[in-house]
């Protein structure tokens, strides 16, 4: 299954909590879409999440994080990887 690198910005002070219950709110809803959502990083300083997902689309990756009430401010496919 493709691989996808979500970006959001603008979070800037999110805390550990913070990142863990907007992963959450992902986790418990990505099943709808057929995504796995794998990992995600924050900068609380600039402000940037990273999400890293399994998923068929970018559409699928967007509909769960909207509805999650976080969507992304870009995405980007991760084809290759070591």
């Amino acid at each position: 299954m493709p691989e996808f690198m979500d970006i959001h910005r603008g979070m800037v002070g999110i805390t550990a909590e913070g990142l863990k219950e907007a992963h959450t709110a992902d986790l418990a809803i990505q099943g709808e879409e057929g995504v796995n959502f794998k990992q995600a990083w924050a900068d609380p300083e600039s402000g940037l999440v990273y999400c890293l997902s399994e998923a068929d689309s970018t559409d699928a990756v967007q509909r769960i994080h909207e509805r999650a009430g976080h969507p992304f401010d870009e995405i980007h496919p991760v084809p290759l990887k070591v």
